[in-house]
């Protein structure tokens, strides 16, 4: 295979002719035939093929790519609804007016109108006339402004809270208004103790809200508020993936009370000219992954280039930021085959030969290793320094020595997990969790989301990515808990090692209940991390924008392994929808 073969033939990547990277064939020819290879006794975790092959995503066609009356029409449209958003007077109007575009998807398109506005409502606070009895207005207002980056405190509540120190009793039938106030106390940090308790109260009454009206047939003007107060309890907006709660809220929002037909219209049009660019760039990932032959040769792994582009819309999916996606799909195809080998396939002495080499970063040493180990690491090697030269030609900074090391530092953890399978080692919760961050590779994603992704890199902020900073660790133990929550139970029955749910029931003697709930805890608590993180991102060496894509890969995590193994096994959880309806399934017109 030559270097052309592993680069993606499309603009948006450099002209491998004029390119002065260091390539190496790794063509998939013959499978492993050594003595050890054949003796060598591998396990299987019985991966199904995948769901949606290469000819059928070639297959793919949709309208909304080729029709320019639709482009002209949404254009039209877009600037109405910026029309619209300028013309909207009244704090309420405005942060309601915000809300709809956030949710049905179409918000990207007016960034900087959305900080504006913001900034104004921000700065006039404590002087502007509100009505301090509207708990849906103010819980809407501290959601946004959190959200979007401003400082704005938690005493916003107090006026609620009566001189027993609970939420007022006239309160409970304030549906909209608790739904707001759930919403917004997702964004607590690390010391706000009492949005954690506004969050318990909240979550009580609208469950007996819930309750009570699915006994009961609901009036068009209560279908709305009674989905919204479902899917927020389900998954609240914040640990939401963007683009899915957009596909959802759109048939929703026409339910709504004084809907606005323009957003809706547009809304609807964007989505599936977006799906319809996104059926594009993975028709280019799976022609590029389709030419490695990897497949062919390592059909003990996971076959699943859509599921790891799925993963990449929801960190993020802008269409200017298609190369960012392409890249992430390939290092979560890396990731995958990498921890099939050392989690299923490879013998321990094959595994630390392996580990030792990719420290060296060195072909010359390729030769001790088996043969399907030589064609993987040739395939790590050149699509990571083909990701550093694009860095460096684009950005001016040699990030491939950062690159080999977060490898490094991942497969060392991930031949530590070998070990402890293999020696029927238990390690104590806290050396399980350790090791799992690291394993978990959020540092290894988040490297290379960063290298890609900013436009300020320098040695210092590379230096606090690898070195584990806060959010960093933080996304990573959400990865490392969500994943064990999801798949330890079948893992442990094919062998494996102890995960944390069984290294925490060990050492406290907790029930397996007890151990999930403190595993969730524990993701509830690293989301605060993430929120104060993002809070004072102005005065981090890390910019707002990393913590952001940060946080919408937590929601990736959460969304995939909510109802189990959402990525080694889709067809056995809601993936599978997910998927079909984010890029598949256009939006009726």
């Amino acid at each position: 295979m030559t270097a052309h073969n592993l680069c993606f033939n499309s603009p948006f990547v450099c002209n491998v002719h004029h390119q002065n990277t260091q390539h190496f064939p790794c063509n998939a020819i013959s499978k492993t035939t050594s003595a050890h290879a054949v003796t060598a006794r591998r396990r299987s975790a019985s991966y199904r093929p995948p769901l949606w092959d290469h000819q059928y995503l070639l297959s793919l066609e949709n309208i909304y790519v080729k029709e320019a009356e639709t482009a002209e029409k949404a254009k039209l449209l877009k600037e109405e609804v910026r029309k619209t958003l300028g013309e909207i007077e009244g704090t309420i109007e405005q942060l309601e007016m915000i809300d709809s575009l956030q949710r049905l998807g179409i918000s990207y398109h007016y960034k900087h109108e959305i900080h504006d506005i913001l900034k104004n409502i921000h700065d006039q606070h404590g002087e502007i006339e509100r009505e301090a009895q509207d708990l849906h207005a103010t819980s809407l207002e501290f959601f946004l402004l959190r959200q979007h980056g401003f400082d704005v405190s938690e005493d916003a509540f107090d006026v609620f809270i009566s001189e027993a120190g609970v939420f007022r009793k006239t309160l409970r039938s304030d549906i909209k208004g608790l739904l707001s106030l759930y919403e917004a106390s997702y964004f607590s940090t690390d010391s706000e103790f009492n949005l954690k308790e506004t969050r318990i109260y909240a979550k009580k009454r609208l469950s007996e809200f819930v309750a009570e009206s699915s006994k009961t047939i609901c009036r068009e003007d209560e279908t709305y508020i009674f989905e919204m107060v479902k899917r927020a309890l389900e998954t609240p907006y914040h640990w939401s993936i963007r683009r899915l709660e957009a596909r959802w809220y759109i048939n929703v929002y026409e339910h709504k009370h004084e809907m606005n037909p323009l957003l809706l219209e547009f809304a609807a049009i964007d989505f599936n000219m977006l799906q319809a660019n996104h059926q594009e760039e993975l028709k280019l990932i799976s022609s590029w992954w389709n030419s490695t032959g990897l497949m062919k040769q390592l059909d003990f792994v996971r076959d699943r280039i859509t599921e790891s582009y799925f993963w990449t819309i929801g960190i993020f999916y802008e269409p200017e930021l298609k190369y960012c996606r392409m890249i992430l799909t390939k290092i979560f195809m890396l990731i995958a085959i990498m921890d099939d080998i050392y989690d299923i396939y490879g013998t321990l002495e094959e595994l630390e030969i392996f580990t030792n080499v990719v420290e060296k970063w060195d072909v010359n040493h390729v030769e001790r290793l088996p043969n399907y180990m030589r064609i993987c690491f040739l395939f790590l090697y050149n699509e990571i320094n083909q990701i550093g030269y694009d860095v460096l030609r684009d950005k001016g900074l040699n990030v491939i020595p950062y690159l080999k090391q977060v490898w490094t530092d991942l497969f060392k953890t991930f031949l530590t997990e070998a070990k402890w399978y293999k020696t029927g080692h238990r390690p104590s919760f806290e050396e399980y969790m350790q090791n799992g961050v690291i394993s978990s590779s959020v540092p290894t994603i988040l490297l290379h989301l960063f290298s890609v992704l900013s436009d300020h890199i320098s040695d210092q902020t590379l230096t606090d990515v690898s070195k584990n900073d806060s959010v960093v660790r933080s996304c990573a133990t959400i990865l490392r808990l969500a994943n064990d929550l999801a798949t330890s139970t079948d893992e442990m029955a094919r062998g494996d090692s102890p995960k944390s749910v069984q290294c925490y029931m060990y050492e406290t003697r907790a029930s397996e209940e007890e151990a999930r709930r403190h595993m969730q805890s524990m993701i509830s608590d690293s989301w605060d991390v993430i929120n104060s993180d993002f809070k004072t991102a102005h005065t981090s060496s890390l910019p707002r924008g990393f913590v952001a894509a940060a946080a919408n890969l937590n929601r990736v995590v959460q969304c995939i392994y909510q109802h189990g193994d959402g990525h080694g096994s889709p067809e056995k959880t809601k993936t599978v929808d997910y998927i079909q309806s984010l890029l598949f399934n256009p939006v009726p017109l």
